[in-house]
């Protein structure tokens, strides 16, 4: 059989009402395609709680990445609250905070001097031309690569994302570090805004 066919889910607006929907694509696919790797963007956290509704920590390699610190500004340090962090460590998740592999210092001159840089304009032309969500899975793929916290690049992970808040969106990915970030691949988008 030289094909594989997939039910893609597609939300007529995107946003945190489908987060449950999103989790359930995401459980169905981990479990048909042998994945074992979710990884998931979160920025309060109710995401992350959620995710364990659907994917146990003892089956599965579950990596949160949050906003990185200071992200909404100089006066919120996280917006996830670090005691939920340290409530869904224990529970078993990875939470990891880290600077946005498509944004960084790039953001910076963006915000500052009205600047766009390369590595933000391809941001914005993912979040256009595909969706926010897919962005995020594609940056949450090479952060969790860069911070060690798959298990083996050789293999498929899932991720989740959303706009704005929540979640929307699920990609299989063939994941990669940074440094290699064009050879990520989005192998299947499972679940999408129009």
């Amino acid at each position: 059989m030289n094909e594989i066919q997939v039910e893609v889910t597609y939300f007529k607006q995107g946003g945190p009402k489908n987060t449950d929907t999103a989790l359930q694509v995401s459980k169905k696919y981990a479990d048909e395609f042998s994945v074992k790797d979710i990884i998931i963007a979160s920025t309060t956290g109710m995401t992350a709680q959620k995710s364990l509704d659907y994917f146990s920590p003892t089956e599965f390699n579950i990596v949160i990445l949050t906003h990185s610190y200071y992200f909404a500004g100089l006066d919120k340090k996280q917006e996830f609250p670090e005691q939920l962090m340290n409530e869904l460590r224990e529970k078993g998740l990875k939470i990891f905070s880290m600077t946005h592999a498509l944004g960084a210092v790039s953001r910076s001159f963006r915000l500052a001097l009205n600047q766009w840089m390369p590595v933000e304009i391809m941001a914005k032309y993912l979040r256009q031309n595909f969706c926010q969500g897919v962005k995020v899975c594609m940056e949450i793929a090479t952060m969790a690569a860069d911070a060690g916290l798959i298990s083996d690049l050789n293999k498929d992970i899932i991720c989740i994302a959303g706009t704005g808040r929540g979640a929307d969106t699920v990609c299989l990915i063939k994941p990669m570090p940074t440094s290699m970030f064009d050879k990520l691949r989005v192998k299947a988008i499972f679940a999408k805004p129009l």
